[in-house]
């Protein structure tokens, strides 16, 4: 596999660089045709570029914080990490990008300096939701809180091409997430979207509802990006209290301590199979080069596994495909 740079913000997230830094040697370990562009602080990104012969720092002078408009600090702080990754994306030094640190900030870097793909009315992200029975792609999840119809359809076709090269999917099954199976189903929007769908995404199969999604029915949902929002995180706070709540039944006896010994194993598994640090981040597809945006939470795990993640979607060419492909057709349109 060629070489693929990743460019990375070292102070992004609830923990910074105390994470990034030790995700950033985690991912190079694991993979021998990685190379980091480290985007930071003086301090911070010369001090873990001392660590690896493959991490290249780049020094920014400011910061991007999670309670800053997202638009307006892009355009301010021009010498932030999240601005001079992207800009590294733009100007060929890196071929993506990864960030816990503020999602808004992220979408609007990509957006305005990274740029959209032509024929794409708007960037979505695409989650893959870690379900027990077989992953399952959810787009989008949060760039567009107020969507049309029509711009499903675009999420449809992207988040497709995601579920085949990310999830090795062949011709991948998409439903529209709704409020019952029935085509007659929903709100207005979710009415004339299903027409849409249906028409002109060949692998649209129908409505699936909330239930459906760790059932692993479909390979892809498509929604909008208030409601995909909502549960998505519905889905990761139930199973971070779910196994809270496991935590203490088994810490409640000697009986159920030793039942906790036989079971660690497969528990164990079972957390693994559906956490999210397991994919550490969602793409915003739709644009040049690829971004991955990680949760603000991000421990070490997951900003490994979100740069790896990201230097897959860069090496699959997923970004080429969707120009070629879903831009293409809406461009000649």
């Amino acid at each position: 596999m060629p070489e693929v740079r990743i460019a990375v913000d070292a102070i992004g997230g609830d923990f910074g660089a105390a994470v990034v830094g030790p995700g950033c040697l985690a991912a190079l370990e694991e993979s021998s045709d990685l190379r980091i562009v480290l985007c930071g602080p003086q301090e911070v990104v010369e001090e873990w570029a001392a660590k690896s012969d493959r991490i290249e720092p780049v020094v920014c002078t400011e910061e991007i914080t999670m309670d800053e408009h997202p638009a307006n600090a892009v355009r301010r702080k021009k010498d932030s990490s999240i601005v001079v990754g992207c800009r590294l994306v733009k100007e060929g030094r890196a071929d993506g990008f990864f960030s816990a640190g503020s999602t808004g900030a992220c979408l609007a870097a990509a957006t305005l300096i990274t740029g959209r793909i032509k024929g794409i009315a708007r960037p979505a992200l695409a989650t893959i939701v870690p379900a027990p029975a077989r992953p399952v792609i959810m787009c989008d999840v949060g760039a567009n809180a107020d969507c049309k119809p029509e711009y499903l359809v675009q999420f449809a076709q992207m988040a497709s091409i995601y579920a085949e090269k990310l999830l090795g999917r062949e011709s991948p099954t998409v439903a529209l997430l709704n409020i019952g199976s029935e085509d007659t189903k929903g709100s207005s929007f979710a009415l004339e979207a299903h027409a849409l769908l249906k028409e002109q995404v060949p692998n649209f199969v129908g409505n699936g509802e909330g239930a459906d999604l760790l059932g692993g029915h479909y390979d892809v949902f498509v929604t909008d990006g208030f409601t995909g929002n909502v549960a998505i995180k519905v889905i990761e706070s139930t199973s971070k209290e779910l196994f809270k709540a496991m935590k203490g039944v088994f810490k409640k006896n000697i009986v159920t301590t030793l039942a906790a010994g036989v079971l660690k194993g497969g528990l164990y598994d079972l957390k693994e199979s559906i956490s999210p640090d397991s994919y550490g981040g969602a793409p915003l597809l739709g644009v040049a080069g690829a971004c991955l945006v990680g949760h603000g939470s991000s421990n070490e795990t997951a900003v490994k596994n979100g740069i790896l993640t990201a230097a897959r979607t860069v090496s699959l060419g997923v970004s080429e495909l969707i120009a070629q492909t879903v831009g293409s057709s809406a461009a000649n349109r």
